[in-house]
């Protein structure tokens, strides 16, 4: 019988296996091939699973990239000894008593890559293993997919929408910043992009190592990224800022918390990022109004602009904002009245911060806000500004009738003509927040009481000029707004959601 009419059967029970040696992968015959032959492995092309029982493995060694598969044992159909393994993608590996062999009983295979392909999952292209992957409801499923083989993590990672790195912080505080965390190079950078290329979300706040360098990577890369976080990346100037305007040209969202840029940083954005709708400039020290108006005549879709704390802000910059900005959070500017009036001017303004203004220019400068422009105004944050008059209170609440929530806390100019007027105009008010007003008194507080019929929650503490008997009168009268005894620092909209927030 010559070698070609071979036919293999079990070594244990002698049940035929349907193998011949014409099926045998003979391409590659060399020492090796005889040394595996001399072993009891011979690889064959195909085999027939009616000749034997399947079960189904995972093994994943970490030997090589994408070396080891789902593989399937394959046993005897008659006696159940284990003849050897498929796997999907490369040819079967079986062992048994090979002519050569001078041994007769079965010999154990050596576990080596094998095929069989037809029950594989392995073999399932990638766009139906990336369905599989976006089917999966449970975080731990998503992130344990990966580790199945390093196929199924190249699919993870290009499924990968948002990263956050553990040196990130969500809540910028004194608790975030004195925390010591692994700081992110422009090594690690471009290894992390290069793995994650289909990133929509990028926080690296607090990465206080980044440099201007390692935002250069973002131009390969960083096309499809929506949401870039660079708070207190101290590092970063306007030459980096600069880089993320040429690599991220989708960008809609991107927080510069206490970064060191200036009003170049802000052309620069303005020329490139035409798509921004939600920019955080707090603690910005070297912005001005410059910076602004270019950012706001570049940027025509711009909603959301966070200004708090600029120092070299004083408004005039925002004056040629579109109507599509609808949050301004201005607390601690140097504003001046006609800032006040450039803010507003867009008219369509739904919500605004500017506490902290005691300045007395602008003790009657805050009627602006009155003059029509800011009609559909619904949230308002006037908290600390301590110089503001009844004359700027009266405009205001005849002005802006859609009022939903006043923060009035420390306005201790606000008198009872100002009550009084938030009473019979404020229709709207939901929340109002009184807490320290010093010349709050008893009857402004009625006027407050007879007045606002949707008012449901009221904020006062340490209202000294308030009677107790006041208190209850408001109690029994209105029992239904809740007094809470307590001080709100910040209010608003999650200026994140802004598309939703009417």
């Amino acid at each position: 019988m010559s070698q070609a009419d071979i036919s293999y059967s079990c070594g244990s029970c002698g049940y035929p296996l349907n193998l011949t040696s014409s099926n045998r992968i003979t391409s590659s015959i060399g020492s090796e091939y005889h040394k595996s032959v001399k072993k009891g492995l011979i690889s064959f092309l195909s085999v027939d699973l009616s000749r034997f029982t399947q079960v189904d493995e995972v093994h994943c060694f970490p030997v090589s990239w994408g070396r080891y598969r789902l593989k399937t044992k394959l046993l005897c159909r008659k006696c159940g000894v284990h003849i050897g393994y498929g796997y999907g993608d490369v040819p079967a590996l079986c062992g048994f008593d090979s002519p050569d062999s001078s041994g007769a009983a079965y010999k154990n295979a050596n576990k080596f890559d094998m095929v069989d392909g037809v029950t594989s999952i392995m073999l399932l292209p990638d766009d139906c293993t990336c369905s599989i992957f976006n089917f999966l409801g449970c975080r731990t499923d998503r992130e344990s997919f990966g580790l199945t083989c390093h196929r199924w993590l190249n699919i993870q990672n290009l499924q990968r929408r948002s990263l956050q790195f553990p040196c990130s912080f969500s809540i910028v505080g004194p608790s975030s910043l004195s925390q010591s965390f692994t700081d992110i190079n422009s090594f690690n950078f471009h290894r992390i992009l290069t793995r994650f290329q289909h990133l929509e979300y990028l926080c690296l706040s607090g990465c206080t190592e980044l440099t201007d360098s390692a935002l250069n990577y973002l131009r390969p890369y960083g096309s499809r990224l929506q949401t870039l976080c660079l708070d207190c990346c101290f590092r970063i100037s306007d030459y980096g800022i600069s880089l993320v305007g040429d690599g991220c040209p989708s960008l809609t969202t991107l927080s510069l918390y206490r970064c060191n840029i200036t009003d170049t940083g802000l052309e620069a954005l303005a020329n490139a990022c035409l798509a921004l709708r939600r920019v955080n400039l707090s603690y910005c020290q070297h912005i001005s109004d410059s910076g602004l108006s270019a950012l706001s005549q570049g940027c025509c879709e711009l909603q959301a602009i966070k200004i708090s704390n600029c120092r070299g802000v004083t408004g005039v910059g925002l004056r040629v904002w579109s109507s599509s900005l609808v949050y301004i959070d201005a607390e601690c500017c140097n504003l001046e009245p006609k800032g006040i009036l450039s803010i507003v001017s867009g008219g369509g303004l739904k919500f605004l911060n500017i506490a902290g203004l005691s300045c007395s220019n602008l003790r009657n400068g805050l009627e602006a806000i009155g003059n029509g422009f800011a009609a559909g105004l619904k949230i308002l944050s006037l908290r600390m500004c301590r110089s503001v008059t009844d004359a700027s209170i009266v405009a205001i609440a005849k002005g802006c009738p859609q009022l939903q929530e006043w923060n009035l806390a420390l306005c201790h100019e606000v008198r009872v003509l100002g009550w009084a007027s938030i009473g019979s105009n404020c229709h709207n008010l939901e929340k109002l927040h009184v807490n320290r007003c010093r010349n709050l008194c008893d009857q402004g507080l009625q006027a407050v009481r007879e007045g606002c019929k949707q008012l449901s929650i009221l904020y006062m503490n340490r209202n000294g000029c308030i009677s107790d008997t006041a208190v209850e009168l408001f109690k029994l009268y209105r029992c239904d707004v809740k007094i809470k005894f307590e001080e709100v620092m910040s209010i608003g909209p999650n200026w994140g959601n802004l598309d939703s927030y009417e």
